[in-house]
């Protein structure tokens, strides 16, 4: 009997994550700035979903259509379950590659999205995924495509082998695939004590080997414990991808797109000689010791003139998705922390904390009085974006096309919040994406939708839901006992909730 898991791992489910690259609409800022011309909506389909929040997230905040296929039935099901509580009618399937790409029904796509799958597959596998690629994206289509990297794997590849060898060899039939990490883990951390030469030679494996023992489970399961698992370099995506026609487009981080904060002036100077794509891209991972790219490929990409592209971006349109007390001007580079200009990015913070929508052209006529200029806030987009503070805002046809069922899924995913604190997202049909909202916040927005309006009723409503469940608060690392400190507790986190978030979420179309 063939093994219908090809040697992925199936005994545990993926994580419940949102990755906000696999979103369309936020690739426009990203190859917009690119000087590219932005992809269209329309059609979309993403390969490898896992628990499918990503998809389901996309297809009910946009007015777009989506399919998807992951092969893991269970995460199907429970994908399909999202898809059918907001009505949002995205076409997900629990088939193989093998099955899904060689289908005759599909339709051409405007995108096609990958969020880690190709690390974790074998060859037959990737040239299904190319073939799909070069047949069903439609010309000017955009491919998300996020893989481990070398230099940054470079050392890991060894000790990752050896915990997947350990896991196979010494964990013995019967027992679960956590347990067999767990020991696996355990054995390569005893192993590093014993300062091995290979740790002498590797000296930050160790500590990489401390933060990997703290990850989910689940995560690592799947991350580093499948049968195949291959780190890839530049050079070699780009020859995957060439005989689909595919380009090189830009990075999906878009902190990626600023040198000064990633590359020092000698490293920049080195990149600026290089006029080859490959030789470049290959050169600035070695300079930042890239582990894991997140790229944009493009079917026929077309350049913009600089008069075409200044316009797009002054019609961009953004908004600020955090209270403004919240942003720090400072960020963490490869070259360690940086800090951000106050004397631009005050303003344009200021100008945002009233959480509307601003168009680039909008900020640039109000700041031009303080010497800011597009150029600086295209950078500002770009940096508050990468670090997930700000965000595009789509039109306002689509938003009311959305909220219906964003509404839908936002009520399905904050019922489940009653008995699980797995998913931390929210759908926005202002952004077209994904939005943190943790549980207990995601439990005060049920609340009120059910007519818990008031601080003490949103707080024993939240509290009957915790009580049932045998659940308690812990405060400066103890444990509330008592039904009065609960609720104490609880209501001073609704009162900061509602002065700090609620009226940002109102503006993000997720709390009425």
């Amino acid at each position: 009997m063939q093994d219908w898991t090809s040697g992925y791992v199936a005994d545990i489910g993926y994580t419940f994550g949102y990755y906000t690259e696999l979103n369309p609409f936020r690739s426009k800022l990203a190859v917009l700035n690119a000087g590219i011309v932005p992809p269209k909506s329309g059609t979309h389909c993403e390969l490898g979903f896992g628990q499918g929040l990503s998809v389901n997230i996309h297809s009910a905040a946009s007015n777009d259509t989506w399919f998807g296929t992951d092969f893991n039935p269970a995460q199907a099901c429970y994908a399909q379950e999202l898809a059918s509580a907001c009505s949002n009618a995205a076409q997900l399937f629990d088939q193989s590659f093998a099955e899904f790409c060689t289908r005759s029904d599909l339709p051409d796509f405007d995108s096609i999205g990958l969020h880690g799958i190709w690390s974790w597959i074998n060859d037959e596998n990737r040239k299904l995924i190319m073939d799909f690629i070069r047949h069903k994206l439609k010309v000017g289509g955009v491919v998300y495509v996020s893989y481990n990297t070398q230099p940054g794997w470079a050392a890991m590849v060894p000790v990752r082998e050896l915990l997947t060898v350990h896991a196979n060899r010494m964990g013995p039939d019967g027992k679960s695939i956590i347990t067999k990490i767990d020991e696996a883990l355990d054995f390569a951390m005893k192993l590093m004590v014993a300062k091995p030469s290979f740790a002498k030679a590797n000296p930050q494996i160790a500590d990489r080997l401390k933060k990997i023992n703290d990850q989910d489970r689940s995560y690592l399961a799947h991350e580093y414990f499948n049968r195949d698992w291959m780190p890839m370099s530049f050079a070699s995506m780009s020859e995957w991808m060439s005989p689909a026609k595919m380009e090189f487009a830009c990075s999906a981080n878009y902190l990626d797109a600023i040198d000064s904060i990633n590359l020092t002036p000698a490293q920049i100077k080195i990149l600026s000689a290089i006029d080859d794509l490959i030789v470049k891209q290959m050169t600035r991972d070695f300079c930042v010791n890239q582990q894991f790219r997140k790229d944009y490929w493009i079917k026929g990409a077309r350049k913009l003139n600089a008069f075409d592209q200044a316009k797009q971006m002054r019609s961009t349109r953004v908004i600020l998705c955090v209270p403004r007390s919240d942003v720090v001007l400072k960020i963490n580079t490869p070259l360690g922390e940086a800090s951000l200009t106050e004397k631009v990015y005050g303003p344009i913070l200021d100008v945002l904390a009233d959480h509307q929508s601003h168009s680039l052209s909008e900020l640039e006529k109000q700041l031009s009085s303080k010497g800011i200029v597009l150029s600086q806030l295209v950078q500002a987009a770009m940096v508050l974006t990468g670090m997930s503070v700000l965000a595009e805002v789509q039109e306002e046809s689509v938003q009311t096309i959305a909220h219906l069922k964003t509404s839908k899924l936002n009520t399905h995913l904050m019922e489940k919040a009653q008995s699980s604190k797995e998913i931390h997202y929210l759908a926005s049909p202002v952004t077209g994406g994904g939005v943190a909202v943790g549980r207990f916040a995601q439990l005060f927005l049920l609340a009120r939708e059910r007519g818990h309006l008031t601080a003490e009723s949103c707080a024993k409503a939240t509290w009957e839901i915790l009580s049932s469940q045998n659940q308690r608060l812990i405060k400066e690392g103890k444990v509330l006992e008592t039904e009065l400190d609960n609720l104490n507790e609880i209501k001073s986190q609704v009162m900061e909730f509602e002065s700090k978030n609620l009226m940002i979420l109102k503006s993000l179309g997720i709390a009425r």
